[in-house]
């Protein structure tokens, strides 16, 4: 008997309202993510959502339900930051593609990063992503060319969410390069971005977005081999 490990994978969410809950922890120790696991599990938010980095703990999915984890981490995190990303400034799907069909699971991504501290840049951030689709529609087609499923920003203070969604198993290094093959504006674009964005605490010198890990492990499964 052989055990495979199955990948982590979500259903596709088209159309839902989703959300994220971060737990920052006071130190720089990683946080403990067992009790964020059972109120996942207790209020239908998939375990496969839950990621990490350094001492930051995230929960990703349907709002409803992880609203409903938030009321609960005060008493059981207690010490720690607790923030709620309510609803995405800026969301790409697949009806700005020529081909509007989604897969039917996707992988979600999530990345992390600080806004600078200039409130001005920090508002021609948000102008420059409220007008992408119009002034920049060559970001929305490299999106459409990657296969990326759905693009979600989130903000709270100064801190920006990414989740990128892509077909499951599919590799986002394999995707990513496509957004900008034979479509240099979307080089452009992310140029002007930089000036805008900088690493969280604990970051390495330089480094920006970094990725979130899920906590979860992959399901063993048994496959008889004859």
């Amino acid at each position: 008997m052989l055990w495979l490990l199955l990948p982590l994978s979500a259903t596709a969410q088209a159309g839902e309202k989703m959300a994220i809950v971060e737990i920052i922890g006071s130190g720089r120790a990683p946080v403990a993510a067992e009790n964020l696991l059972k109120l996942c599990r207790k209020y239908q938010v998939p375990t496969t959502g839950v990621y990490s980095w350094q001492n930051h703990l995230v929960a990703y999915g349907k709002a409803a339900s992880i609203q409903a984890v938030q009321k609960n981490l005060a008493a059981v995190y207690a010490g720690s930051e607790v923030k709620f990303y309510a609803v995405p400034f800026y969301k790409f799907d697949r009806q700005r593609c020529a081909g509007k069909t989604t897969a039917k699971q996707w992988d979600n991504i999530i990345l992390t990063a600080n806004l600078v501290k200039d409130p001005a840049k920090q508002q021609e951030y948000l102008n420059y992503h409220d007008t992408q689709f119009q002034k920049w529609p060559e970001v929305a087609q490299g999106f459409c060319n990657a296969r990326f499923q759905q693009l979600l920003v989130f903000r709270q203070g100064r801190q920006l969410m990414l989740v990128i969604s892509i077909p499951h198993g599919e590799s986002l290094d394999k995707l990513n390069p496509r957004t900008s093959l034979n479509n240099p504006r979307v080089d452009d674009w992310n140029a002007l971005m930089k000036q805008y964005q900088e690493g969280l605490p604990g970051t390495k010198p330089g480094e920006v977005w970094v990725f979130l890990k899920p906590v979860a492990m992959p399901k063993a499964v048994p496959v008889h081999i004859k």
